[in-house]
């Protein structure tokens, strides 16, 4: 799912700039929150809309929901997509199986956001856009957009739309993650030229903090050790299945890869929470993956994570709002 073209950044100097440690107004040294960022890519299943959302009023969590704009049609309706390069009606991910199961999806959308979930954009069939022009990658958003802006009239239920939708879709879908982690060079440029103010492609050498291109902060998945050999894994809960059953569904071992996983997360989050408080990003699906095993890890780790003091288990862009006034609060400073 991943391909092997990904860049690992190194971004010790954006660390380095800016420091866990810093002085109150009353000159006391205090030390930054530790972030972490949980997303979900695809965000299609509204089990799972229903099941991640109960996690996160459980734990306190905020979460980003990476969306892909196909699960807004039903199947009757896929030749109104066409991706670049594609041939009209084709999906990666398929499509939403009938109106009223796009109707509760947007729904679940919908109350997410009003709950204080952030929502970003996972492109629209998840097809590698790595050699995509600025103009493929704009055709694409601008094919996301206005299915998002049209999803309830497209479902046959005007009606039903929420007050506030339209300014919702114009003015706060600001993140995007690439389908495969794959960005290209026309990215960056389609991204400025659609308002985004995010993107969370990257791959980094473990935990990072944001780059700028542009106008558009980068944020990067880390690679973590894991298991009993330590070897880094991209911290995302497919890249897990294939370590741990090479893609294929083990449900005899779920819990054995559950506590892997859950320990994994822990040593990279102590790492971070005892030492530089670099903001530790989880990525994850909409697929229990090796029966449920990744999202229950998670579910464990967010309960006996996001209560612990200074700590932030934030959305993408909560975390961009905070390490912003960081940035400001450091500039005064200095």
């Amino acid at each position: 799912m991943f391909s092997s073209r990904f860049v690992l950044l190194c971004l010790s100097a954006a660390v380095a700039a800016a420091p866990a440690l810093a002085e109150d107004k009353a000159g006391e040294t205090v030390k930054r929150k530790q972030l972490v960022i949980v997303s979900f890519d695809g965000a299609h299943d509204n089990a799972l809309w229903e099941k991640s959302r109960a996690m996160a009023k459980r734990t306190g969590a905020h979460f980003t929901y990476f969306l892909s704009c196909t699960f807004l049609f039903p199947r009757e309706d896929r030749a109104t997509y066409q991706a670049p390069h594609e041939k009209r009606g084709r999906s990666n991910v398929g499509f939403s199986p009938d109106r009223e199961d796009t109707l509760l999806r947007l729904s679940e959308i919908w109350m997410a956001k009003e709950e204080g979930h952030d929502i970003g954009s996972h492109a629209c069939g998840h097809f590698d856009g790595g050699k995509w022009s600025e103009k493929d990658w704009t055709a694409e958003f601008t094919f996301f957009a206005d299915a998002l802006k049209n999803g309830w009239r497209n479902a046959g239920a005007p009606e039903r739309e929420p007050a506030d939708w339209q300014r919702f879709v114009k003015e706060d879908i600001k993140g995007f993650r690439a389908p495969y982690l794959s960005a290209g060079p026309g990215l960056v440029k389609a991204l400025e030229a659609k308002g985004f103010t995010y993107d969370a492609s990257l791959v980094t050498k473990g935990p990072a903090m944001p780059v700028t291109s542009g106008d558009i902060a980068r944020f990067g998945l880390p690679l973590i050790p894991e298991g009993t050999s330590q070897r880094p894994v991209i911290a995302m809960d497919y890249n897990l299945y294939v370590r741990h059953s090479k893609g294929k569904e083990n449900p005899d071992k779920g819990a054995a890869f559950e506590d892997s996983t859950l320990k994994a997360y822990r040593d990279a989050f102590n790492r971070q929470y005892d030492g530089a408080r670099v903001p530790l990003q989880l990525g994850f699906h909409f697929v229990e993956m090796n029966a449920g095993a990744y999202w229950r890890a998670l579910d464990r780790f967010l309960t006996e994570t996001c209560s612990k003091p200074d700590v932030a288990c934030v959305s993408y862009a909560q975390a961009l709002d905070i390490l912003a006034k960081e940035k400001r609060a450091a500039g005064a400073t200095l």
